[in-house]
């Protein structure tokens, strides 16, 4: 085992109150604030600084983190995307297929690594620092018990990827709902108006309604994929996940 003396310094953790804080709630009150307040250039104004802010946000985490952040990246992609739709003046199914495309994409992709010698959560578990996968797999050889384990990394990761397609499901169905077709006859700042209050519901109604019970589903995966290992091994989750550095 490591020593304290040469054990990596942990990385530090992002504060997810302020992630959100700058990837919802922010984006959320500039849409709907600014829009009314900055005459004929305020939708656009308002929608450019509602992206901005999240980008930035990345960026600034980035900077001071020094660690790549592939949670942020593919939400600055997903409101590069939003952003690109809307000052196209695209509105309705368009909407409603970017919000499904994106997870059905990274679900795919989670399905795909099942095809490798490393599946995603495989990939998760041996980078997850708190976990002492050196007796893990030290248990797992005395049990013989190697193939079992990886059985069961394959089907975390399938239940990981069932989650992204559950959410690529939901985001259609919401997306269809919230983004309703604009009338044409109306002018265009009106039009340009009413889309980002579309787009400012969708942003919190996605949150609320989506993310939080997918993180959820994401953190009963995590039990099963430790309760599996607890299984596999017969060590206690505090030799697992050891509280102290030996």
């Amino acid at each position: 085992m490591m020593s304290s003396a040469t054990r990596p310094a942990p990385r530090k953790q992002e504060n997810a109150f302020v992630s959100i804080f700058f990837n919802i709630l922010f984006p959320v009150v500039v849409l709907n604030q600014l829009t009314k307040r900055l005459g004929d250039n305020g939708p656009t104004v308002a929608l450019v600084a509602a992206l901005l802010l999240p980008i930035g946000y990345a960026a600034w985490d980035y900077w001071t983190r020094r660690h790549k952040n592939y949670v942020s990246l593919l939400g600055v992609i997903n409101i590069l995307f939003t952003g690109g739709l809307a000052l196209f003046q695209l509105e309705g199914l368009w909407f409603a297929v970017k919000e499904a495309a994106f997870p059905l994409i990274l679900g795919l992709g989670v399905i795909g690594s099942t095809f490798t010698t490393k599946p995603l959560m495989k990939v998760i578990t041996y980078n997850l620092q708190v976990l002492d996968m050196n007796k893990v797999e030290t248990k797992l050889r005395e049990s013989q018990r190697e193939q079992a384990f990886e059985r069961h990394l394959r089907l975390s990761t399938h239940l990981f990827a069932a989650s992204f397609f559950i959410s690529s499901i939901l985001n259609f169905v919401l997306a269809a709902r919230i983004f309703t077709a604009i009338d044409p006859s109306l002018p265009e700042l009106e039009r340009s108006a009413l889309l980002n209050e579309q787009i400012a519901q969708m942003t919190w109604m996605g949150f609320v309604v989506i993310a939080l019970p997918l993180m959820g589903f994401s953190m009963l995966i995590m039990w099963h994929l430790l309760a599996g290992i607890r299984r596999l091994t017969g060590l206690p989750m505090a030799e697992i996940i050891p509280t102290e550095t030996r």
